[in-house]
């Protein structure tokens, strides 16, 4: 049944993710949890999401711009590094606070909520008219790849900062996706390579049928989603991330992802 429900879950949320450049994980991961202890969760679907950014590569990777890739990609994946280092050595951080709703109990991490402010600030730069011509310069590109990167490393959580930055980076749709996707690629190589040893302690090489049917059905996902792709326009994509972004924050901030 698992099988069945994840699988459902990759193929919709693929065909959503492949326009705003993030949200495959971040939603993955949950589903997983339902069935799986979280460290066996957080390995499976870093697996899921790879492979899937691999096929997309292939898709749009193609489009990226050269030059955003270069000043973006290269602090982000020196600062996954870091991020990762991190995550892997300080394992007891303490919750931020905690509250009760609907019969379960919440925890909110210092990292997360941080990462849900930031979230929403982009957000509403995005839906306020004002800022729709508002555009991020060269020189803060790096500091958008480092942030990225920095907190995808440590909570897993960075396709959202990355999107929030490269929607106002002046890129065509194609060149925005397609950055986005060659960029999270190689954080998602830079942090399974530092995860890799607590993979297979979690038991992940006990459930590749399961990881094989995710990875199909997210392919699957991002194949329409690039058909589709041809249909939607810029500002289109710009509201899609707005809104998907605050749904992301408001989820972070309220600890349930």
């Amino acid at each position: 049944m698992e099988i069945v429900i994840i699988s459902i879950v990759a193929f919709l949320v693929a065909i959503l993710t492949f326009f705003s450049g993030f949200g495959l994980g971040t939603i993955l991961t949950p589903v997983f949890m339902l069935f799986f202890p979280v460290e066996l969760a957080i390995a499976l679907t870093g697996v899921v999401h790879f492979f899937n950014n691999i096929y997309k590569l292939g898709l749009v990777g193609k489009n990226a711009n050269k030059e955003v890739l270069i000043r973006f990609g290269i602090p982000a994946v020196i600062a996954a590094l870091l991020g990762s280092w991190i995550l892997i050595n300080i394992t007891d951080t303490q919750p931020l606070f905690s509250y009760t709703a609907f019969g379960s109990q919440f925890e909110v991490f210092p990292v997360k909520f941080l990462i849900s402010i930031l979230l929403i600030i982009f957000a509403t730069m995005d839906l306020i008219p004002y800022f729709n011509q508002l555009q991020f310069g060269k020189s803060k590109l790096p500091i958008g790849g480092a942030l990225s990167g920095f907190f995808g490393g440590l909570s897993g959580n960075q396709g959202a900062l990355r999107s929030a930055f490269l929607i106002k980076a002046g890129l065509s749709k194609e060149a925005f996706i397609g950055t986005a996707v060659v960029v999270s690629t190689f954080v998602d190589f830079t942090r399974l390579s530092m995860y890799a040893t607590g993979f297979l302690r979690s038991g992940l090489i006990d459930n590749l049928s399961l990881v094989f049917f995710a990875t199909l059905s997210g392919i699957a996902g991002s194949y329409f989603g690039n058909i589709l792709l041809k249909k939607v326009t810029l500002r289109f994509l710009q509201v899609t991330v707005a809104i998907l972004l605050i749904i992301v924050s408001l989820a972070l901030g309220a600890g349930i992802i």
